[in-house]
């Protein structure tokens, strides 16, 4: 319906659905049928986004993450993977936020935010820009910042072990490592709970 196609990817919240179809005699029932006809993706109660079958267009899981819970940015396996870092496929989409740790599931996909400080939140973000729309992504360096940082098992506590991580365990491209912003790694050391492994990536881009 050209209603909805007018409205792309974006999500929207159910106030913006009704004024979209304020036409209907009861707009309330009409984003139920639109939902139970698959039309319209429930993401979490209240906010909804437009089926790629109505739009024609692909869904972003990083706009959607964006939208569910904020502020927020896309980070940790799930950027390191959108920047083409990481060989495997990620199953969800981890997110940081200076809210308090929540988790979503809806049939898009499973949505993990993790609580960080606002000091550190600030660091090494940026507005990825896409066609006719952007949301906020980690920067490949503060991805790997905050994998190490809030990662509970992670513990790279000498130079070799946080080699061996990112070799073996995160098969990260280690080219492009050699060539990340090493005062990225350096400002998010200094408010970092774990404040001496992200030295050590100081340590072993420099060396």
């Amino acid at each position: 319906m050209e209603q909805l196609s007018q409205i792309g990817i974006i999500p929207v919240d159910y106030a913006v659905l009704e004024s979209f179809l304020d036409g209907y005699a009861s707009p309330r029932h009409k984003i139920a049928e639109l939902e139970k006809s698959g039309k319209l993706v429930r993401l979490k109660r209240g906010l909804y986004v437009v089926s790629p079958a109505v739009s024609g267009k692909l869904l972003s899981t990083e706009l959607i993450a964006n939208h569910i819970y904020g502020p927020s940015y896309v980070s940790m396996e799930t950027a390191l993977r959108y920047y083409g870092l990481i060989p495997e496929s990620v199953y969800g989409v981890r997110s940081m936020t200076i809210k308090r740790s929540r988790r979503f599931d809806n049939s898009i996909a499973r949505f993990d935010y993790t609580f960080c400080n606002d000091e550190y939140f600030s660091i090494g973000i940026r507005q990825e820009q896409q066609e006719g729309y952007a949301f906020m992504i980690a920067s490949p360096e503060k991805a790997l910042c905050d994998l190490i940082s809030y990662t509970p098992n992670v513990r790279p506590r000498s130079v070799k072990a946080l080699l061996l991580y990112l070799e073996e365990d995160l098969r990260l491209d280690t080219e492009a490592f050699y060539e990340m912003d090493a005062e990225i790694f350096r400002q998010c050391s200094e408010v970092s709970k774990k404040k001496n492994d992200l030295i050590n990536l100081i340590k072993l881009i420099e060396r």
